[in-house]
């Protein structure tokens, strides 16, 4: 709850409104902002720079990696638990055999697919195989009828490979001497604790699920915390590569990935995060045009400022090979796999990229390319088989003799309560490797990495600002400057209004208010405690944050811009834009970053935040290094973790996962005064006397507080 005490505070500081009294935008103008035209969606064209050398390559390489690991939930990496894996159900087919299995991938919590392994003995390769949106899944039944069609066109030779082309790839590769993981997506199959419906059909939030204390996938608060379902899937392929290293007949110096579509998004994220893989297929999915309609392949934060072409190309320089069909990877050859073969190129691996176009077909994984997927395995994992690789029939399993769940292995109960307390192992899991780290310097390096992701701007990458001066007014013992500050690299301009007293002590405030410059106090609006600070030799700056002031002509924005999907998954959004949290923790770093090099160096930069705008601040001044000497924040209580709407303004994907605020707050370089209803443990362990924290406090702790910050005092320790 926001305090009105403390509101009526900032509003004596920072004067009456005066909308419409001073503006910068002139009559009928509109704001240039490039985050006012429409939000990217998974529909966009999604480009790739191919670098221009190995050692750009590699620091993208990294800042790419570390973003898809933050924001997949799996950074720290999840505790690796033990697997408990059974495998029973042995089915022996001659020249092969299969077994049914599960294992638990955090406590209680169950990955379940079948093991296809070559009789021959010895190490063997072996292929994880996630199957993909089939209907069924590993069930997968086309049915004769369906098979037929498929034989009709020359996609498929054998009725039982037209009528399950999932088995068919397990059954070739254990023919070639892989051992064959083929594992089940949430919801598919065996996989039912959470539901087809949640995992991939969800359309609407549920009010039940969205809580302070416990939530399901898809809250405002499994959203701050980085939880999804594609985290969720993506972690179980981890710990099905840790389940293949359990089997004496596997060498994991030889592990390939292959699946399509949704499956394919799989292989390659798996490709990019996990080093054990040796060689990847992702068929008929890595393209610059749609980047995966399902629920369960977005996540907050995934996408953002990327595409899968270049996610894909995280893998180089193994070996990545890849189908396109008539779908949205038909555009593939000219747009996409150029840019990857030049990236192969340039890592001096031309030869390890492959694109197998069959545009005659529809959206599959058929013999056509199932062909090259065996001739690619068979290159790179060195299986040694005669060339062509042509497949033979087979004898194909039904559903009772997939299934892993029988009288014997009963199947574990799932639903709503199972969510919320999945989701809260992750939590408890994070909380206790962030409760390990005793050293400020430890944490900031544990955090630091998943802080950038969050805000997704560090002060280097501001880059170029600067300010388009648009009015100027005498006011006697100082200038009201209006004018547009201007981010050149990002193109981004934001209505600011600097209040510039003619003898400057060299300190400047930067004012931060829910209603914009608004509140700065131009004009003949000055309230005796800001003409104080006027008085007292300093400059204060009034801004409008994105949708703030001019950008909504002085209205409040209630919920953040959405794109057009109707489905009530934030990640549609979010995969793809950074949420204005985060746009204006990014307006604020800008300003700073403006202040810091203009050519009338300050001495102090002090950040006041009231309302809304405190929890930007505490997310800029986590990565605000030296650009801000001290803040003064009216938290309130607030914290990410308690935003109950997905498109609220306060929404930050990510930003209750790592400490919420007390952990932004704990790693900042000033000195840092905070009203709030909480304590906040983080922050005073680390920073000490630099921190005052009160529950309450008036217009004169705040004068005193900010005069002593201007003349170089220490704060005083934590009250």
């Amino acid at each position: 709850m926001r305090s009105p005490l403390l509101f009526l505070l900032f509003s004596m500081m920072l004067g009456g409104t005066i909308a419409g009294e001073f503006r910068v935008l002139r009559s009928g103008e509109m704001n240039g902002d490039a985050r006012l035209k429409p939000l990217k969606d998974l529909d966009g064209y999604f480009r790739f720079k191919p670098p221009g050398s190995r050692t750009e390559w590699e620091a993208r390489r990294k800042e790419l990696k570390n973003q898809l690991q933050v924001t997949l939930g799996l950074y720290p990496l999840p505790t690796r638990t033990p697997l408990n894996a059974v495998i029973h159900g042995r089915i022996d087919r001659g020249d092969y055999v299969v077994e049914k299995v599960y294992f638990e991938s955090v406590p209680g919590f169950f990955v379940t697919g079948n093991l296809y392994r070559p009789k021959t003995g010895g190490k063997h390769a072996a292929v994880l195989s996630p199957h993909g949106h089939w209907e069924g899944g590993r069930f997968l039944d086309a049915g004769v009828e369906g098979a037929a069609r498929e034989i009709a066109q020359g996609a498929e030779t054998f009725e039982a490979g037209g009528r399950s082309p999932l088995q068919a790839r397990c059954v070739q590769l254990a023919r070639m001497g892989c051992v064959v993981f083929h594992y089940d997506m949430l919801g598919y199959a065996d996989s039912r604790q959470i539901s087809m419906a949640v995992a991939h059909q969800f359309a609407k939030q549920r009010a039940e699920m969205n809580g302070r204390a416990a939530w399901g996938l898809f809250s405002p608060q499994a959203e701050s915390h980085f939880q999804s379902v594609a985290g969720l899937q993506t972690w179980n392929s981890i710990r099905a590569l840790d389940f293949l290293e359990t089997l004496p007949d596997v060498d994991m110096k030889r592990i390939g990935v292959t699946g399509a579509s949704g499956g394919g998004t799989q292989t390659f994220l798996l490709g990019a995060l996990d080093e054990r893989v040796s060689a990847i297929f992702p068929a008929v999915m890595v393209s610059t045009a749609m980047q995966g309609g399902c629920t369960c392949e977005n996540a907050s934060g995934l996408r953002v400022g990327t595409g899968n072409v270049e996610i894909a190309g995280l893998f180089a320089p193994k070996p990545l090979g890849m189908t396109a069909a008539d779908d949205w990877t038909r555009e593939m050859e000219r747009k996409g796999f150029p840019e990857l073969q030049e990236l192969y190129r340039v890592l001096k691996a031309p030869e390890n990229v492959m694109l197998k176009g069959a545009l005659q077909f529809g959206h599959n994984f058929n013999q056509i390319g199932r062909k090259a997927m065996y001739h690619w395995f068979n290159t790179h994992l060195g299986l040694k088989q005669r060339e062509p690789i042509e497949e033979r029939d087979f004898q194909r399993l039904s559903r009772e003799e997939l299934t892993v769940w029988n009288g014997e292995h009963p199947q574990p109960s799932g639903g709503a309560e199972f969510e919320r307390g999945l989701l809260q192992w992750f939590v408890k899991d994070a909380e206790e490797q962030l409760s390990r780290v005793k050293e400020l310097k430890a944490f900031s390096a544990l955090v630091g990495p998943a802080l950038k992701v969050v805000v997704g701007r560090t002060p280097e990458q501001v880059e170029k600002v600067t300010f388009d001066v648009r009015n100027k007014m005498d006011e006697g013992k100082h200038w009201e400057i209006g004018g547009m500050l201007v981010n050149e690299t990002h193109c981004e301009a934001l209505p600011t209004l600097f209040l510039h007293p003619k003898e400057w002590n060299g300190s400047t405030i930067v004012w931060l208010h829910p209603k914009g410059k608004e509140s700065s106090g131009a004009g003949n609006g000055l309230h005796p405690l800001a003409a104080e600070f006027l008085s007292a030799g300093a400059t204060v700056v009034g801004i409008d944050l994105l949708y703030q002031g001019e950008f909504v002509n002085g209205e409040e924005l209630v919920r953040a811009p959405k794109v057009a999907n109707p489905r009530e998954a934030v990640a549609y959004t979010y995969g793809y834009n950074y949420s204005l949290s985060a746009k204006r923790a990014h307006d604020l770093l800008s300003l700073l970053s403006f202040i810091k090099n203009h050519e009338q160096q300050s001495k102090q930069v002090i950040v006041i935040a009231h309302g809304n705008t405190a929890s930007l601040a505490a997310a800029a001044w986590a990565l605000g290094g030296d650009l801000m000497s001290g803040a003064a924040l009216e938290l309130d209580g607030f914290r990410f973790t308690d935003v109950m709407d997905i498109y609220s303004p306060e929404l930050l994907p990510g930003g209750g996962k790592y400490g919420d605020v007390d952990g932004m707050l704990a790693v900042g370089a000033g000195k840092l005064l905070v009203r709030d209803e909480r304590p906040l443990p983080m922050t005073e362990r680390f920073l000490g006397n630099r921190f005052k924290w009160s529950q309450a406090f008036g217009a004169e702790e705040v004068s005193a507080w900010v005069k002593d910050l201007m003349n170089g005092q220490s704060s005083s320790a934590s009250e």
